[in-house]
C-alpha cells in the first residue's frame, strides 16, 4: 500500500486562509495559525455587521427626514411627519423620503404639505 500525505489539502487549506487575510497588520497576514483566528473573527463581525448597517441607515434615513421636515416647518417633527404620511394614505418608505428630502426638496415640500393637511 503506498503512502497517503495531505499535503496537497493542507496547501490548499492554507492557501485558502492565507487569500482571505490579505492586508491584514503583520503575522496575521502570512502565518497560518494567527491568519486563521483574524479570519475567524473578521467572519463573526462580518455577520454582526450586516444586521448593525441595516439599523444605521435607517437612523441615517430618519435624521434626513427630520432635517428635512423642520426646514419646511419648525413646529413638525418626524413622528408627527410620519402619522401626517400614514393619515393621508401615503405609503411611500423612509429610504425614498431621505432621497427626496436630500435631492429633491421641492418634490419632498409637496409630500410634507400633504401630510400637514392631513393631520
Amino acid at each position: 500500500m503506498a503512502r497517503v500525505t495531505s499535503g496537497k489539502v493542507t496547501h490548499a487549506r492554507h492557501k485558502k486562509v492565507i487569500k482571505a487575510a490579505k492586508g491584514y497588520y503583520g503575522r496575521r497576514k502570512n502565518t497560518f495559525r494567527t491568519a486563521t483566528q483574524a479570519v475567524d473573527k473578521a467572519n463573526q463581525y462580518a455577520t454582526r455587521d450586516r444586521k448593525n448597517r441595516k439599523r444605521n441607515f435607517r437612523a441615517l434615513w430618519i435624521q434626513r427626514i427630520n432635517a428635512g421636515v423642520r426646514a419646511y416647518d419648525d413646529t413638525l417633527t418626524y413622528s408627527k411627519f410620519i402619522n401626517g404620511l400614514n393619515k393621508a394614505g401615503i405609503e411611500v418608505d423612509r429610504k425614498v423620503l431621505a432621497d427626496l428630502a436630500v435631492h429633491e426638496p421641492e418634490a419632498f415640500g409637496a409630500v410634507v404639505a400633504q401630510a400637514k393637511a392631513a393631520m
